[in-house]
């Protein structure tokens, strides 16, 4: 199946990228954000207290239950896709990671795209695990990076994927992250110096500038309260404190000084159009990232309103937009920052529609534009002029890698 798929792949791209093909749309710059990419079944052992769903209903009803959870009753269910997962003789979740990539692909060929961006999750569940679970890691790098986003750039001229880490590359230790990031470096198709950085793409000196922050070592040297939601879709107040291991923590002065690094290198920057990435979204709605959207808040707000025009994440596997007016930064100008949430590479997640209500009611800093859960997708980025077109993007259950266009947005530039 995975041979079937990266040959779909490799098709899809030589017949997009034949001669005559006009692109839609005329940007000066492009670019695709896709989130969480790093699925696949057979890497997700489950542990011994998990049930097996041995039949296709038992793993419909157990989707049913977290889709009632979300939602309150089952209108509008849609069931993650499923897949039978021989290794672990039960019905699993399906990987969305070859749709997504295919339907990303046909959208940059028709739209383009000058770089991509993976917005961290790259390897599930664990990362990269230097063999300790008897798989190597030559074979996830291949099977997770290599096969799926290898050969994207055929027929889009200079593109790279920037690259950054999420909280499941970080599981193991920091030489097994380390691991992935010199994978990354090395390969030509990915760009990723560091552990967090800034990126000037090709030719595009004085117009765009991309700032990579790692947002599992920031929440890892703050407080993080657990996310608790009860049954009508309310916060728990005053839950327990989150804990991370020591590795995940910064190591070094630099590590330490990231939040104002991002500060001084967007107020250095002459690009006209600065973006933010990080794997962690400062809004979502999936109902169990609040508290960590909430201390990454209170680190980036500020380096982010006063200089920023826009934040891209994933983590919650949703596509979505928000703004974010900037009123809790004092003298912060430019109006309204959009975050766009791009987490839905692989995995499917649904919106917690009660929470999603009472976030909005709490929040009027917030709007919230556009979310939309339980599917694959990714999002696709447009600058003309003095603008910003976001456009989020769905793949259907089918796995066909069809691009559907779901949201689309124009924001005004806003740094200076």
């Amino acid at each position: 199946m995975m041979r079937l798929a990266t040959t779909l792949l490799s098709v899809l791209a030589l017949t997009l990228s034949s001669p005559g093909m006009a692109q839609d749309d005329d940007y000066d710059i492009s670019f695709v954000a896709l989130g969480d990419t790093g699925y696949i079944p057979a890497y997700d052992t489950p542990d011994a207290d998990d049930p097996i769903h041995r039949e296709l209903g038992d793993y419909l009803a157990m989707e049913a239950e977290d889709w009632r959870e979300h939602n309150g009753d089952l209108t509008g269910f849609r069931p993650t896709p499923w897949t039978f997962e021989t290794a672990s003789g039960g019905f699993m979740a399906a990987s969305g990671m070859y749709p997504v990539a295919m339907a990303a692909k046909e959208v940059c060929l028709r739209k383009g795209c000058d770089f991509g961006a993976l917005l961290g999750d790259n390897i599930y569940p664990d990362g990269a695990t230097l063999g300790a679970d008897g798989i190597s890691d030559a074979r996830r790098f291949r099977e997770m990076l290599d096969q799926p986003f290898g050969r994207f750039a055929s027929g889009l001229p200079d593109f790279t994927f920037y690259a950054m880490m999420g909280n499941h590359d970080w599981h193991i230790s920091r030489e097994a992250t380390d691991a992935q990031l010199d994978y990354l470096r090395q390969h030509p198709a990915f760009t990723m110096p560091d552990l967090f950085y800034r990126a000037v793409p090709k030719g595009m000196e004085g117009q765009l500038e991309i700032f990579v922050i790692d947002t599992e070592m920031l929440l890892a040297g703050t407080e993080v309260h657990e996310d608790q939601l009860d049954a009508a879709g309310n916060e728990i107040v005053d839950t327990p404190l989150e804990e991370w291991p020591d590795f995940v923590r910064a190591s070094n002065d630099r590590e330490r000084r990231m939040v104002a690094w991002l500060g001084e290198a967007l107020a250095s920057s002459n690009a006209k159009w600065k973006i933010v990435m990080g794997h962690h979204a400062l809004w979502s709605s999936g109902g169990s990232k609040y508290e960590k959207a909430r201390s990454l808040r209170r680190l980036l707000l500020d380096p982010i309103c006063r200089y920023a025009d826009a934040y891209v994440a994933g983590d919650d596997h949703l596509i979505e937009a928000y703004t974010d007016d900037c009123s809790a930064v004092p003298g912060a100008k430019g109006g309204p920052v959009p975050m766009i949430v791009s987490g839905a590479g692989s995995k499917y997640r649904p919106q917690h529609t009660m929470f999603a209500r009472r976030q909005i009611a709490a929040n009027p800093q917030m709007t919230n534009l556009f979310s939309r859960g339980s599917t694959w997708g990714f999002a696709h980025f447009g600058i003309r002029g003095d603008t910003l077109e976001a456009t989020l993007y769905s793949t259907p259950a089918d796995q066909s890698g069809r691009p559907v266009e779901e949201a689309r947005f124009t924001f005004p530039h806003r740094s200076r």
